[in-house]
């Protein structure tokens, strides 16, 4: 079956191919099973979380490549980034390229930028964003919020119930505020 009729029966609410779905969960289950039960549970939750602060910083790195890119495409290699940001991200890049061993996706340079540096760079050109965020004290606040928590995730610290309520409802709000 060619692809283009596959999607025309997924369209129609057919399921066409493999379950991906339930073979993902098969592996997870597999690589999970080692584990205790209060482990695998924890994990479980805050893969949650993972899933969700990977899409808002992504989906932030594209709102400023969309917006930053109308008005010129080469926009990086501007004023509209901070010296700092741009020698930050540039370095990573190249110890990313170094240590080619660590195979990684990104070759563009904003996804070396870090997450404090993508507010940065709204701020920086705030005339572009100002349609879209309330104020910088907004803005920032929740960036710092995030940033914090994003961090003890990276690490693999367990977060409390009122602190996945408390991102969720900021990762709300900024869809809200943005239009996502």
């Amino acid at each position: 079956m060619l692809e283009a009729e596959a999607e025309n029966f997924r369209q129609a609410g057919v399921r066409v191919g493999m379950d991906e779905r339930g073979a993902e969960e098969n592996l997870l289950e597999e690589s999970l099973a080692p584990f205790p039960l209060n482990l695998r549970n924890e994990a479980v939750r805050m893969g949650r979380l993972y899933a969700t602060l990977y899409c808002f910083e992504n989906s932030v790195r594209e709102l400023i490549q969309a917006r930053l890119s109308e008005q010129d495409p080469d926009w990086w290699n501007t004023a509209k980034v901070p010296t700092k940001v741009r020698n930050t991200a540039q370095t990573r890049m190249n110890d990313a390229q170094k240590n080619s061993w660590l195979e990684g996706v990104n070759q563009d340079t904003l996804g070396f930028v870090d997450f404090g540096g993508l507010c940065d760079i709204i701020t920086h050109n705030w005339n572009d964003f100002a349609d879209l965020v309330p104020s910088q004290h907004w803005l920032k606040q929740r960036f710092d919020e995030l940033e914090r928590a994003r961090n003890f995730v990276a690490h693999n610290r367990m977060l409390s119930a009122a602190e996945f309520a408390r991102l969720e409802m900021y990762v709300r709000d900024w869809n809200r505020q943005v239009g996502i």
